[in-house]
C-alpha cells in the first residue's frame, strides 16, 4: 500500500533533532527518506515553519509544502503584519510545490475567523489551495488552547465557504467537537497526525493502556463516516513512523485505507505525482 504523509515538519535545530531521536529517527533528509521507504511512504507534505518571506524554502526536493503563517514561536500577530505578507504568500501559491497555507493558532494568539485573515482566504480560494489549521493540544504550555479548539474552524468555514480548511490533528483530543465541525461543514477535511510522540516500546501494551482513547476516536470516526475527508499524517519527526502506520490502521476500516493513506491527500492538496 502506497502512503502519503499529509503532515510533517522539516526543520533544523536542536529541538527537532531531539524529538527525532526520541522517535527513533534522524532529523535529516537522508534519514527521512530512508525511514519513509521502510514503511511505504512515497511522498510527504511539509507544514512550513519558515517565515513566508523566505521565498525559496530549503525543503527536500520533490516534496510539496504548505507555506506557514505563525509557525516560528509563541507570539501575537499584529493586524498589519498579515497585509504585509500577502505578496509573499501569493508568490508561494503560484508555485506548483506549494499546495496550501498553514496556520498555527494556539502557538500564535489569533482566531482564524478574524476578518484580518480574509485576504489570506481570498488568495487560497483564488489559487484553489487549502488552508491547514493547527487544532487541539500544543507542544508548549505557553500556547493557548482557546485559539486552537476545533470549534474555531466552524466560524471560519461558515464565513468562507469557498475555502477548504484542513483540521490538522483532528482537534486532538476534542474529537466530539471535531466531528461536529466536520459534519456541519462540507468544506472541512482533516488529517490524523500528531496523536503519538516518541517510539512506543511495546505497541500491544500501548493499545491495552490506551484502549479508551483508541475506541473513542475510532467510534467517532465511524459515526462521522467521512473517510473521503480524512488523511494520514505523522507530524514527523514527532512520532515513530512504523508505530503511526500501525496506529492509524487501528482507526480506519480496511476498505477505506487506500483513500485515507493516499488518495484523499492527492485530491485535497491537488498533488500531481508521477
Amino acid at each position: 500500500m502506497k502512503i502519503i504523509d499529509a503532515h510533517l515538519h522539516f526543520a533544523r535545530g536542536e529541538y527537532f533533532d531531539t524529538v527525532a531521536r526520541a522517535a527513533g529517527h534522524e532529523n535529516s533528509e537522508e534519514g527521512l527518506r530512508r525511514d519513509y521507504t521502510a514503511v511505504g511512504i512515497v511522498h510527504g507534505i511539509i507544514m512550513g515553519n519558515l517565515p513566508p518571506e523566505e521565498l525559496t524554502p530549503d525543503y527536500p526536493a520533490l516534496f510539496h509544502y504548505c507555506v506557514g503563517i505563525g509557525g516560528d514561536g509563541v507570539t501575537e500577530i499584529a493586524r498589519g503584519h498579515i497585509e504585509m505578507l500577502l505578496s509573499a504568500l501569493e508568490h508561494h501559491l503560484q508555485s506548483a510545490r506549494c499546495v496550501g497555507i498553514k496556520l498555527y493558532p494556539g502557538y500564535h494568539y489569533f482566531y482564524i475567523y478574524d476578518d484580518m485573515f480574509a485576504p489570506v482566504y481570498e488568495l487560497a480560494a483564488r489559487y484553489n489551495k487549502p488552508v491547514a489549521v493547527h487544532t487541539g493540544l500544543t507542544a508548549t504550555e505557553k500556547a493557548l488552547l482557546k485559539y486552537a479548539h476545533p470549534n474555531v474552524i466552524d466560524e471560519a468555514a461558515t464565513k468562507f465557504r469557498n475555502v477548504n480548511f484542513v483540521m490538522c490533528h483532528f482537534g486532538e483530543p476534542y474529537f466530539t467537537d471535531a466531528v461536529a465541525v466536520m459534519e456541519k461543514n462540507p468544506n472541512v477535511t482533516a488529517d490524523l497526525s500528531g496523536m503519538l510522540a516518541g517510539k512506543i516500546p511495546d505497541f500491544s501494551d500501548f493499545c491495552r493502556r490506551k484502549q479508551f482513547y483508541i475506541e473513542h476516536l475510532r467510534g467517532w470516526l465511524a459515526y462521522l463516516n467521512a473517510y473521503d475527508r480524512l488523511m494520514f499524517g505523522t507530524d514527523w519527526p514527532l512520532a515513530n513512523l512504523s508505530d503511526y502506520v500501525a496506529f492509524t490502521k487501528l482507526l480506519i476500516p480496511e476498505e477505506h485505507r487506500t483513500a485515507v493513506f493516499y488518495d484523499n491527500a492527492v485530491r485535497i492538496y491537488g498533488l500531481h505525482l508521477s
